[in-house]
């Protein structure tokens, strides 16, 4: 009897065990197919499309430094007449009239006629009563093919300035337009008073779109260089690291960049890319190293 017990208890725990073991092992099989699925919808899920990004190619531009003043428009030539309204044989036509040189301005009744010294444009000024007798007229003959610009450049600049250098005149009353000149002669002195020196800008005016006395913005255009250059947006500066992003099968990499001077929305790069990059300019943030990019205006 109490062998039939025992074998009764021992089948009784061998079932105990069996199930123990059952339970864990279905435990661990649920455990690791839930990790391998979650692992598999994260990566599902996770995966990202590649951020689109604007690029331009990297091309040579035209850098330069310059000095920026302004000055007020002068005549390279202007003469004065002064003449008797009543010496004057028929009518008088001076407003917005343009003589060449040798023209008669005037048809005197002496004979004595004023003659054009050069070509220019003709205007006058009245005589106020009492001043040299309300009788007389003052006739103005202006040279306005070639405006000149009498401008103060600070002495630090001694050094740069010299005949030639090459002049970007603008006015508030032409926004878009750009006038050429040049320097055509500098002081020999500085003034003490200003510390500044004098220097002269002739200006084309072929037109005869500016007019004497008319307020100039004058930029003085030096060290001319041909670069290699990148958008500004494409730039990202930190501290003293400076880099851009390139494209290459899709990828961005990051280049390190030496930049140079600013003109017109780009920057001059002195090493770390070369012609032919392409480089992001719009959605650099989006952007990591060796992060997979989709170039959208290719």
């Amino acid at each position: 009897m109490g062998r039939v017990r025992a074998q009764i208890k021992m089948k009784t725990s061998t079932k105990i065990k069996t199930f123990i073991i059952i339970f864990f092992v279905a435990i661990t099989v649920i455990i690791t197919a839930r990790h391998f699925i979650g692992l598999h919808f994260k990566k599902k899920f996770s995966i990202r499309p590649a951020p689109g990004v604007i690029v331009q190619e990297v091309e040579k531009s035209q850098f330069y430094k310059s000095i920026e003043t302004f000055g007020t428009a002068i005549a390279r030539n202007s003469k004065t007449y002064r003449i008797k309204k009543d010496d004057v044989i028929g009518n008088l036509r001076i407003e917005n009239r343009f003589v060449n040189k040798g023209e008669v301005i005037a048809a005197l009744k002496d004979s004595n006629n004023i003659i054009a010294d050069f070509a220019g444009k003709l205007g006058k000024r009245e005589i106020a009563q009492g001043v040299l007798g309300s009788n007389s007229l003052i006739i103005t003959l202006d040279d306005l093919k070639v405006i000149v610009i009498d401008i103060k450049i600070p002495e630090s600049y001694v050094g740069i300035l010299k005949p030639g250098l090459k002049a970007e005149v603008t006015s508030s009353a032409f926004l878009e337009k750009k006038f050429k000149g040049k320097v055509t002669s500098i002081s020999s002195r500085i003034d003490p008073s200003t510390r500044s020196i004098l220097a002269r800008i002739s200006v084309n005016n072929k037109n005869f779109e500016i007019i004497p006395g008319q307020l100039m913005t004058v930029k003085i255009i030096y060290d001319e260089i041909n670069q290699i250059g990148v958008p500004e947006s494409a730039v990202t500066i930190q501290g003293s690291t400076s880099f851009v992003y390139i494209v290459k099968n899709e990828t961005a990499e990051k280049r390190n960049i030496k930049i140079g001077n600013r003109n017109f929305g780009k920057i001059s790069v002195d090493s770390g890319i070369t012609e032919g990059d392409l480089v992001i300019s719009e959605g650099v943030s989006k952007v990591r190293n060796k992060s997979k990019v989709k170039i959208i205006n290719k």
